[in-house]
């Protein structure tokens, strides 16, 4: 078998396991409700496997660096999860999202200008998450969750989205180094198919309650990434991405955890 047919096997074969698991997680998204879902969309569906396949293809000072781009990106997430979330209440679906999207790239592209040092990145994150969670905190509860019909496109489009952000990170990575591909990693594909998805299904609200809800979770991804640049740093890329995942998947559980027993009081 020929190099070039081997790479194009194996590129195909991550982008086809990536988009089976970023499926699976958002239809669960769909069906847990807006609490449940944003818990379920802000783990690493997306980021995760574009980082691992990474991994398989660069050292622990690549990914490492990556991470260290990613992680003020985070803070470019939940900017566009509060404009889709505001003008959701009124607007239609491409107003919406597309604002909220040209937005991302708008911050994701002016972050990339710089050498973010670690102490930066947790700060503009500090700061970001402290400014629009009080702000989204209106729009975290609907009346009721509308019942969603899935059309035939959904999971097709869902796949192609996140098997084109995989391909594209995982083929481009070597071209453009860690830093460009750090902030292409973090491209919050989720994010837009559900609002490409649910908005014309469910309404503006409701698909901006799942937005609202996860401003808490990004808040835990974006620790995930700190957690990853420094693990990877020090004890190679598998245990730094497990230390992340681990640190995602612990921070979510708390969250359901407190609005469970918050719940139970009430």
């Amino acid at each position: 078998m020929s190099p070039d047919l081997y790479f194009l096997l194996i590129l195909v074969l991550r982008m086809a396991v990536a988009a089976a698991f970023v499926v699976s997680a958002s239809i669960i998204t769909e069906r847990s409700g807006p609490v449940i879902g944003a818990l379920v969309a802000t783990l690493p569906i997306s980021a995760g496997p574009a980082y691992v396949f990474l991994a398989l293809d660069h050292d622990p000072a690549f990914i490492a660096e990556g991470a260290l781009a990613s992680l003020p990106v985070n803070a470019a997430t939940v900017c566009m999860g509060l404009a889709y979330t505001v003008l959701a209440q009124r607007f239609s679906m491409w107003i919406s999202a597309g604002s909220a999207i040209a937005l991302w790239l708008v911050l994701a592209t002016i972050m990339r200008q710089f050498a973010w040092s670690f102490a930066a990145g947790l700060i503009v994150n500090a700061v970001t998450f402290a400014i629009c969670i009080p702000l989204l905190k209106p729009y975290r509860h609907v009346a009721k969750m509308p019942l969603i019909a899935r059309r035939w496109y959904d999971i097709p489009l869902r796949a192609a989205l996140v098997a084109s952000l995989v391909g594209t990170v995982v083929t481009a990575s070597s071209w453009v180094g860690p830093r460009v591909t750090g902030v292409m990693a973090l491209f919050p594909i989720v994010f837009s198919s559900m609002m490409l998805i649910l908005h014309p299904r469910i309404g503006g609200p409701a698909t901006a309650a799942v937005l609202a809800n996860s401003a808490w979770g990004l808040l835990g991804f974006g620790l995930g990434v700190a957690v990853l640049h420094l693990a990877v740093a020090q004890f190679g890329s598998a245990i730094g991405l497990s230390c992340a995942l681990a640190t995602c998947i612990a921070w979510n559980l708390m969250l359901w955890w407190n609005g469970r027993r918050k719940s139970a009081r009430t």
